[in-house]
């Protein structure tokens, strides 16, 4: 070898003399691929069961899970929901917390009795039809957990919750004799919501509103006593036929009708036209007259309260003897002037506030009218129309009033209707005998006096909304205007696969067996051994023997869905799961729903709660929006943009679901679509990459032996790690109050600013350059091995399957999810301030480097030679650099000296650049051995190393 080559040692072989920092960590995350493997090994090894034994007597939390439904495969919104529970339930577990989730499935209901009728028929026996449902609700739960698992949810899936299993359905009736004792329960004939498609009653919480074509109707009843109607408005005879006009939206209500209302305090007119006598509230004249193209002129006026009981005759009286009968008068406040004629037509079998006027006008609840079957269909027996199905009976009924010569007006209306949330189908009011849990005063049937509490359901639960936190707030204001305005809660179904109501009604009376109670035990016992099949193969000679058995018949009722579900935190966290509740005070700290659940699971949970207990089942209540496109559209198959979880996961990785999740804001709806999600990926790469970064400069760092003590780090060092507290108090602060999405921009913004735009841009050549086992360096790693701690950490809620990957290369613990978040040394704020200020004027240096660069004078900042101008304060923190000044602008030489302002000259370096680490010095070439070294090169190879304080 040639006297030039050895003093021209090649690049390569200072390469080799550098610290280059390496992991295993990949680069390329190959999610899709590598998830499921940490998926299988969290369910495998028993993850989530470690959790618990780490954590066993530490203080417990507890989110307890609203059940899907168990039927499909989960959707977009599913995938939502449960990683918000996940990241809660993680962030809770990283802080100390026994933090318990046991996930479940609501199993009973129509949509699993719908797909046994399409596979089976509508015939088969009620326990063969139980039988079949159950197991159909088994395999979609099985599909269901499968996809859940992917999305990296830990929880204890090898026993879950199903409303479906034997003891829960024992206990949910165990729950119902609790709220009977207490005296909420009661049997009544009211108007309640009917789906023809369920062919049963629904709960508020069961109906949506959406816009309906309806025809109105204006229709007139002849007076049938017009010597009385006369004396009602001061006349002494009517020279003409009278009618009152009602309007309404209802026809098929008409066949039905057995009264009027009217407003006591209202004017009504008698107005005299060519049709007739016509009598509608004074306010309303001319817009009827109008309606009805009639020229007319008012006689007489009277108060609604002097037409009190007045007698009338149903439209279709003349037409067919079924008819001819009176509608009375009765007077009520919710006839109003502002729309119609001011009166209102009343079919108490099909409203509420018709079946309350009726009643309390001494109506008998036999009298009521109800030809309107469970299908929709008029009975037989009503004249004119039975038979018919009532919507396109409407048509019908119009021409009869026509040709009856009753019908003074149609038109067509769109209005928003009542509509069942399953079948999107329009219901109706219709009244049925039914099983109500009581909201206000009145008296159960099998009332314990010594349990009956003092204050109503209502007052119970309204002062239970007042202890519960939600979040956001104003879900205390929704879910408090739905309790105080709600009717009764109707708790029966005409159905089979739900969990029975185990009564039997004398045949003559309608009365509960005197036994019943002790039925209840009995029937619990039963179906806890057997299901509910058991019950339904039981006969009414076995449970009263044969001589009573004559006299009563077993109720086919079962409960409504919403009692299965609602009554969770008495069948499953005080039943089959009774380890997963507070001893004191509420069973879960925290229930989770999209918000729609204010008028479902959350609703029926505080009913049943406050009706058990006196209180809500729940600490506080957190909702989230609902999936929508890019756009801000609701999703639907139809339009072709939803968003399947499974497909990103398979393309994607779940990861990048998770990381949607975090970073969006649920209290609004979330958006996800092809560029959003493209956003996310981005945004996730950002943080593997620093997270690669860290892992790959701390792969010789060994904690035990090279940690250096915070007090003799470098002030960078220091700062950086205070910066990392300062983060990390705000992180956790989050967390706990449940906002993820301030955490994910937080720490995407620490990745990008604080570490890859300052500190480890600053720290590279430290890290690089100095001696592998020098203060300098082993300072350095300190700082990053404790911040990669920290990250590991913030991110493991949301990026658990990418924490899980690097805490199998850093960490030393079997989990990410076994740990918690590590102490960090907080440093005082003078160091925060002065590196934060440090930092702001490292940026305008920098734009003025660019400058300079752009103009083509200048290759990398590390060919600059900078002088900062500054005024006192600023001077004094760059000065207290000393030589240190020019590793944070990453230019060869900075100084700094006493200005007006801050300002920066840029020199090109006229120096020789070092050939190991790029600086440009004077003393390039200070040993002749290493001409192309400079001198700290120099030293920190073949010396005692350069010495740093604060850089």
């Amino acid at each position: 070898m040639s006297d030039s080559k050895s003093n021209k040692p090649e690049a390569s072989v200072y390469r080799s003399t550098l610290n280059m920092p390496d992991t295993p960590f990949p680069m390329r995350g190959d999610l899709p691929k590598r998830e499921p493997a940490w998926a299988k090994e969290w369910d495998e090894q028993g993850t989530y069961q470690k959790l618990r034994v780490a954590r066993k007597g530490t203080p417990m939390f507890i989110l307890h899970d609203g059940p899907p439904y168990a039927n499909g495969k989960i959707h977009i919104g599913h995938a939502v929901n449960k990683i918000l529970k996940d990241m809660i339930v993680k962030s809770r577990q990283l802080e100390g917390f026994d933090a318990r989730y046991v996930p479940g499935w609501d199993c009973h209901g129509l949509p699993i009795e719908n797909a046994i009728e399409k596979l089976h028929g509508r015939n088969l026996p009620r326990d063969e039809m139980q039988a079949k449902s159950r197991a159909f609700a088994t395999e979609q739960i099985e599909q269901q957990m499968v996809d859940f698992k992917r999305l990296g949810v830990l929880g204890d899936w090898n026993n879950p919750y199903k409303t479906m299993n034997y003891a829960n359905e024992a206990l949910e009736l165990r729950a119902l004799k609790k709220v009977m004792e207490r005296g909420f329960v009661y049997r009544g004939l009211k108007p309640v919501y009917w789906c023809f498609d369920c062919a049963s009653s629904l709960a508020e919480f069961e109906i949506e509103y959406q816009d309906k074509q309806s025809q109105t109707l204006d229709v007139m009843f002849p007076a049938a006593e017009p010597a009385k109607l006369a004396a009602a408005f001061g006349l002494p005879q009517l020279n003409k036929q009278a009618f009152i006009v009602i309007w309404t939206t209802t026809a098929w209500t008409i066949p039905a009708n057995q009264a009027l209302n009217v407003n006591p305090d209202l004017e009504y007119s008698l107005v005299d036209t060519e049709r007739g006598l016509l009598i509608v509230a004074s306010a309303l004249v001319e817009k009827c007259l109008a309606r009805w193209k009639l020229e007319g002129t008012v006689v007489a006026t009277a108060q609604g309260k002097a037409l009190d009981h007045m007698p009338f005759k149903h439209p279709l009286a003349h037409v067919d003897k079924g008819f001819d009968r009176i509608s009375p008068v009765y007077l009520a406040d919710y006839a109003t002037a502002d729309d119609g004629t001011g009166i209102v037509h009343s079919a108490p079998a099909y409203g509420v506030d018709d079946f309350n006027s009726c009643i309390s006008n001494g109506m008998d609840y036999k009298d009521i009218l109800n030809p309107v079957q469970g299908n929709g269909v008029y009975a037989a027996d009503l004249p004119m129309f039975g038979g018919q199905y009532i919507w396109k009976a409407v048509p019908v009924i119009l021409d009869a009033l026509k040709v009856a010569n009753r019908l003074m007006d149609t038109t067509s209306l769109e209005h928003s209707y009542p509509h069942c949330w399953r079948h999107k189908t329009p219901v109706i009011y219709r009244a049925a005998a039914q099983w109500f849990i009581r909201m206000d005063e009145g008296e159960g049937v099998f009332t314990d006096p010594a349990q009956k509490p003092e204050k109503t359901l209502r007052q119970i639960a309204l002062e239970a909304i007042e202890q519960t936190s939600f979040y956001p707030e104003n879900g205390q204001d929704r879910l408090r205007a739905m309790i105080a305005g709600r009717p009764d809660w109707c708790i029966s179904r005409q159905r089979s696969w739900g969990v029975p109501i185990p009564f039997f009604l004398h045949v003559d009376t309608g009365a509960l067996h005197p036994r019943t109670m002790e039925i209840i035990d009995q029937a619990a016992d039963m179906i806890e051994q057997g299901g509910i099949e058991a019950w339904s193969r039981v006969t009414t000679e076995e449970i009263l023997g044969a001589e009573e058995a004559k006299q009563y018949t077993k109720s086919t009722d079962i409960l409504e869905v919403w009692f299965d579900s609602g009554s969770t935190f008495w069948h499953v966290m005080r039943g089959t799961h009774n380890d997963m509740h507070h001893d004191q005070g509420p069973e879960a700290d925290l229930y989770l729903e999209g918000h729609d659940q204010h008028r479902g699971w959350f609703h029926s949970s505080l009913l049943l709660a406050s009706a058990i207990f006196g209180r809500a089942p729940y600490k506080g209540l957190l909702t989230h929006g609902f999936t929508v496109d890019g756009q801000g559209k609701k999703m639907s198959k139809s339009v072709g943009n939803t968003v399947a979880p499974q497909d990103v996961s398979n393309k994607m990785g779940a990861e990048i679901i998770r990381l949607w999740v975090a970073a969006t804001d649920y209290s609004g709806d979330l958006g996800i679509d092809d560029k959003i999600l493209a956003r996310v990926v981005d945004g996730y790469r950002r943080i593997r990459n620093t997270l690669r970064f860290l892992l790959a400069n701390v792969s010789d760092f060994d904690v035990t032996t090279d940690a250096v003590a915070y007090g003799d780090m470098l002030e960078i060092d220091q700062y950086a790690l205070a910066r990392a507290a300062q983060l990390q108090k705000e992180i956790i602060g989050h967390y706990q109050v449940y906002e993820f999405h301030p955490v994910v921009a937080k720490i995407q913004l620490f990745c990008s600013e604080d570490l890859g735009g300052f500190y480890l841009d600053v720290l590279k050549d430290r890290l690089y350059t100095s001696a592998p086992k020098s203060l300098a360096r082993r300072s350095a790693q300190t700082a990053l091995h404790q911040i990669t701690h920290a990250l590991l950490r913030w991110m493991a809620p949301f990026l658990s399957f990418t924490a899980e990957e690097a805490w199998k290369i850093f960490g030393t613990g079997e989990t990410i999810f076994l740990e918690k978040f590590t102490d960090l040394p907080e440093g005082d704020e003078a160091l925060l301030a002065k590196w934060t200020r440090l930092c702001e004027i490292r940026n305008v240096v920098n734009k003025d480097i660019e400058n300079v660069r752009a103009d083509g004078k200048l290759g990398s900042s590390l060919q600059a030679e900078i002088t900062l101008s500054a005024q006192p304060e600023d001077l004094a923190l760059l000065q207290s650099l000393a030589d240190d000044l020019k590793f944070v602008f990453i230019t060869s030489a900075a100084n700094a000296v006493a200005g007006d302002a801050l300002q920066t000259t840029v020199k090109v370096s006229e120096n020789a650049k070092c050939e190991r680490c790029w600086h440009y010095r004077e003393d390039v070439g200070v040993n002749p051995e290493h001409p192309t070294l400079c001198g700290r090169c120099d030293s920190n190879l073949h010396g005692d190393g350069e010495v740093r304080t604060k850089a």
